[in-house]
């Protein structure tokens, strides 16, 4: 083998100790996303979600430096996952044109609410993201990205709309998608098929812009 077919294969194979690191990252977040379900924001700490782990608490912070890092981390799990729904679905519709895009709204909205449904207390961390001035960061990052990205794919669809005009316009449309989706994962009153109906029908025709 080749010193460069060498350094390839290595480069594929990644250490058992980086593949545990990974799995421990990962059950810390759900251990603390079902934590977070079950006490709320205030009274979440790294103490119980260490107890709740079988951790100590100085092995949780080789990954974390306090609960807030945690709260971080959950959200931009969430948000990431999302938006990866998002973004799988432009690369969809959007060669397809506008009225592919609004037509299919209902597709995404159902495959957004299937991720925050599979994500641990993703209710109460899209709760600390609003609540929390200093997690505010991660939604509005996140947010402004999948506009970006949103832009990206509508403004070969609208030559002749100015981009800050389309830039505030399919952000305003995010946070609404946003806002609905949280209610899907709340509201138990209403038939979720039916509010993922009437709000597609209104997203749709705000996104034929």
């Amino acid at each position: 083998m080749t010193r460069k077919s060498l350094k390839s294969a290595t480069a594929r194979r990644a250490p058992p100790q980086q593949d545990r690191a990974v799995q421990t990252y990962e059950r810390l977040l759900d251990v603390a996303g079902e934590l977070l379900a079950e006490v709320g924001v205030e009274r979440i700490s790294t103490n119980m979600i260490c107890a709740r782990a079988g951790m100590t608490p100085p092995a949780l912070y080789r990954y974390f430096k306090d609960k807030y890092a945690v709260l971080e981390a959950l959200g931009r799990r969430l948000m990431d996952r999302q938006n990866a729904a998002l973004f799988a679905w432009l690369d969809r519709y959007a060669p397809q044109g506008l009225e592919a895009l609004a037509a299919n709204v209902g597709e995404l909205m159902r495959e957004t609410a299937a991720v925050t449904a599979s994500e641990p207390g993703a209710t109460w961390t899209v709760r600390a993201l609003r609540a929390t001035p200093r997690l505010a960061h991660v939604r509005i990052e996140s947010h402004r990205l999948v506009t970006d990205r949103l832009v990206e794919a509508y403004a070969p669809l609208v030559p002749d709309m100015p981009r800050d005009v389309l830039w505030r316009r399919l952000r305003i449309n995010v946070e609404l998608g946003y806002a609905i989706d949280e209610m899907l994962s709340e509201e138990t009153a209403l038939d979720h098929d039916e509010v993922i109906g009437d709000s597609a029908r209104l997203l749709s025709r705000a996104l034929m812009l």
